[in-house]
C-alpha cells in the first residue's frame, strides 16, 4: 500500500504579517514547512534569512523546517541555517561545485540533506551521489517566484527518478515544488512524488488546513 503523500506548505506565498497566526492553524496538519531562501543572484528574487528560520523554530519547535537554498554559494549558507534551526537542507545541483562533500557535511551534523534540480536540468547527472541524499527536489516551475504555472513534463521526470530509486532500493524522498494544485497533485502522487510543496494553493485559500488535505487527495 502506498504511503500517504506529505505536504510541505511554502511560506513564500504566505502573508508574513500574519505568519504566526497562520502557522498555528496548520502546525498539526503540515508534514514539513518549506522555506525558500533566495539571494537575488541564483534566482531574481530575495526572500528570507537565518533569523526567520530561528524565530519559526523557537515558536513552533515541532515543525520540521525544510530549507530550500536557491543561492549561488550554498556551502556558505548551510552551516548558518543549521545553527538557526533548519532540519532539512536542500541545495541546487546547478549551484554547488562539490555537492557530495556538502551533502556529507550536512549529514555529519545529524541533519537531512538533499539536491534540487531546475526543470531543464537532467537529474541523471547526479546518479552517482543519489544513494547518499535524503531528499531529491524537482522544480516544476523555474525557481524564483511564487504563483507560477506548473510545467507538465516534470511529471515524467518524477516517474523516472521514482523508477531509479525503487530499482536501486534507495529511500530518498521525492519532492515536487512549483505550481502544485489539487488538479495536478493526483498526477504527481501517481508518478511517485512523496512530498508536495504547496505555496499559493495553501496560503491563498481561506482554509489552509483543508487546502493541505486537498493536495493529499483527502
Amino acid at each position: 500500500m502506498e504511503k500517504r503523500v506529505k505536504v510541505a506548505p511554502s511560506i513564500l506565498a504566505a502573508n508574513l504579517l500574519n505568519l504566526g497566526e497562520t502557522l498555528s492553524k496548520i502546525e498539526k496538519e503540515a508534514d514539513l514547512l518549506h522555506i525558500d531562501i533566495m539571494d537575488g543572484h541564483f534566482v531574481p528574487n530575495l526572500s528570507f534569512g537565518p533569523k526567520l528560520v530561528s524565530d519559526i523554530k523557537r515558536s513552533f519547535p515541532e515543525l520540521l523546517l525544510e530549507v530550500h537554498l536557491m543561492v549561488e554559494d550554498p556551502s556558505f549558507w548551510v552551516e548558518r541555517f543549521i545553527e538557526h534551526g533548519a532540519d532539512i537542507l536542500i541545495f541546487h545541483w546547478e549551484a554547488e561545485r562539490h555537492p557530495l562533500r556538502l551533502i556529507r557535511s550536512i549529514k555529519e551534523k545529524s541533519k537531512k540533506g538533499g539536491l534540487a534540480f531546475n526543470p531543464a536540468t537532467m537529474w541523471e547527472s547526479a546518479t552517482l551521489i543519489l544513494p547518499e541524499v535524503d531528499y531529491v527536489l524537482m522544480m516544476s516551475v523555474d525557481p524564483g517566484f511564487s504563483g507560477q504555472s506548473f510545467i507538465p513534463w516534470v511529471v515524467s521526470k518524477v516517474e523516472s527518478i521514482r523508477k531509479f530509486r525503487d530499482e536501486r532500493g534507495l529511500c530518498f524522498e521525492i519532492v515536487v515544488d512549483g505550481g502544485i494544485t489539487p488538479f495536478n497533485a493526483p498526477l504527481l502522487r501517481e508518478a511517485g512524488a512523496t512530498v508536495l510543496v504547496g505555496g499559493a494553493s495553501v496560503f491563498y485559500e481561506s482554509d489552509p488546513v483543508l487546502a493541505i488535505k486537498a493536495l493529499r487527495g483527502e
